[in-house]
């Protein structure tokens, strides 16, 4: 492979890597990614934990507490597309040192909303703390820059694994967090907030030293010559490229469907479980499980996903989350059952975001992968924002057993898409595939 110092898109200096130092390179990228990543894991859980406490406190109102995680939610959507926009045209670092300072900013208005009194302002604290979610995201797509297609999955799912230590430690962490700010003006529900910030401005620091070159560049900068152009670029080529790409489409809902009904099913089981008696200690437990099934087996995933191949893994998907929503919904007053099908639906997403990120990044090329990669999660977000929103009104109308139904009735177009490619892909004659990224041997895919 020739030196690439005279690419044009390469400010950091990607250019001068070199297929030798390559491997080595791919370890490094891995090791800051995972590094941040435990860092804003420790972050984001802070605010999934104390956002509704906050919101009743400052608003006056148990019944606007629900507005503050949405708020949340709501700005990681919002997020995505404007720092996919800043990775496709900078690169990976510059768009997660803004995600992580964006939500740096916002922890520290969440803070200054409980010093004032303004709601409003929480708000807006909480929608900029989304920032940090968007980060956390957007990294897994950033591992899997420079590795071989055949490898994928397995770097994606090692980023999101990273996720498992902060998630466990963070909420752990938030109640000796807040000691420290008892007597002063910071409340002790707020001072944690205080703390995600640092740990944001830390992210931040991370990436932005460390991160170098940039994967993204650097990816762009080792492709062929005939994927330099920067014509794809843009966030209207992203879309055109989902559109021109059935498995493409088929990964977008794949991400979007799991991530939307594990978040439906999910907010409304501590509700479920309190209903038939279940304490704080045990609801606790429930989701511990719940969490451990959604990262601490994600490389599993990827495994499986390399080695068997992303739709096997989409099916695996589909199975895992058709069983949890019936486990749950039919659990009743069994908490045995409900944390079964808990950890099941953890289980589910993690298979569908892993095969459904790598298949993604598979199925568009280079340039436009950035744009495509924000898309999808805009997508996700968007749609389990308002699926939380419905799963509430669906228990309150109906009940938890037929929410699960219906979050199992959102997997029919996602099972329906990967088998219609499952058999247009086995009535197809096999063409060769040619990688993307320099490597000595590369796995087959299936874009």
């Amino acid at each position: 492979m020739t030196n690439t110092s005279d690419a044009p898109d390469t400010p950091d200096g990607p250019g001068r890597v070199t297929a030798a130092e390559l491997p080595r390179l791919r370890r490094r990228t891995s090791a800051v990614l995972i590094a941040s990543q435990i860092l804003g894991g420790l972050g984001v859980p802070i605010g999934i934990a104390l956002a509704p406490v906050l919101a009743t406190e400052v608003s006056g109102s148990e019944a606007l507490s629900g507005l503050a995680p949405t708020a949340s939610v709501t700005g990681t959507a919002l997020l995505s597309l404007p720092l996919a926009a800043l990775m496709t045209s900078r690169g990976r670092r510059p768009g997660l040192v803004l995600a992580y300072l964006i939500g740096a900013l916002g922890a520290g208005l969440v803070v200054l909303s409980t010093l004032v009194e303004s709601f409003p302002l929480l708000l807006l604290g909480m929608a900029g703390f989304g920032a940090g979610s968007s980060a956390n995201l957007q990294a897994r797509f950033a591992a899997a820059d420079l590795v071989e297609p055949g490898r994928r999955g397995r770097a994606i799912s090692t980023v999101i694994w990273a996720t498992t230590i902060g998630s466990v430690l963070g909420p752990n962490i938030a109640a000796p967090v807040g000691q420290v700010f008892r007597g002063t003006a910071i409340s002790e529900k707020a001072g944690p907030f205080f703390f995600a910030a640092g740990i944001f401005l830390l992210a931040a620091v991370v990436v932005g030293v460390l991160l170098r070159p940039d994967p993204l560049l650097t990816a762009r900068a080792l492709a062929p010559q005939n994927d330099e152009s920067t014509s794809g670029r843009s966030l209207r080529s992203g879309i055109a490229a989902v559109r021109a790409s059935a498995p493409a489409r088929l990964a977008l809902v794949t991400v979007a469907v799991s991530h939307t009904a594990m978040v439906s099913i999910m907010v409304m089981t501590p509700v479920d479980l309190g209903h038939h008696g279940a304490g704080l200690q045990l609801i606790g437990l429930v989701i511990s499980g719940h969490i451990a099934g959604m990262y601490a087996f994600s490389p599993v995933m990827g495994w499986l996903s390399d080695r068997f191949g992303r739709l096997t893994v989409i099916g695996l998907a589909v199975g895992l989350l058709s069983c949890a929503a019936l486990l749950a919904g039919t659990a009743g007053p069994s908490h045995g059952r409900t944390a079964a099908g808990l950890f099941l639906l953890g289980l589910g997403w993690s298979a569908g975001l892993v095969a459904g990120s790598a298949l993604l990044t598979d199925s568009v090329p280079q340039p436009a992968r950035a744009a495509v990669q924000g898309l999808s999660d805009l997508t996700m977000n968007t749609a389990a924002g308002v699926g939380g929103v419905i799963a509430g009104v669906i228990v309150a109308r109906a009940s938890y057993g037929w929410l699960n139904a219906v979050a199992a009735c959102l997997l029919l177009p996602m099972a329906a898409l990967a088998l219609r490619r499952v058999l247009t892909r086995s009535a197809a004659p096999a063409v060769p595939a040619t990688p993307d990224t320099p490597t000595a041997a590369t796995a087959p895919t299936e874009p």
